[in-house]
């Protein structure tokens, strides 16, 4: 498993250059490994937002991971 420090890189790098489909991967990556609800919600949060922009058919998966945790209405 990546460490933080190697996936906030890639965050910072996917952003720079704009990567909004490796964004929506990241994103969740992220929510996978967050300690709290309230981090992962903000992770998968971003994932849904980039997902949504693109059209990406994660959209739903991820509406529904928010769902779950309490974050976005069914």
């Amino acid at each position: 498993m990546a460490t933080a420090d190697d996936l906030n890189a890639r965050l910072l790098a996917a952003h720079e250059a704009g990567d909004s489909l490796a964004l929506i991967g990241l994103y969740t990556e992220a929510s996978d490994s967050a300690a709290t609800s309230q981090a992962k919600a903000f992770f998968l949060t971003h994932a849904y937002v980039y997902a949504l922009e693109r059209g990406d058919r994660r959209a739903i998966d991820l509406k529904a991971a928010l769902a779950d945790l309490g974050a976005e209405a069914q």
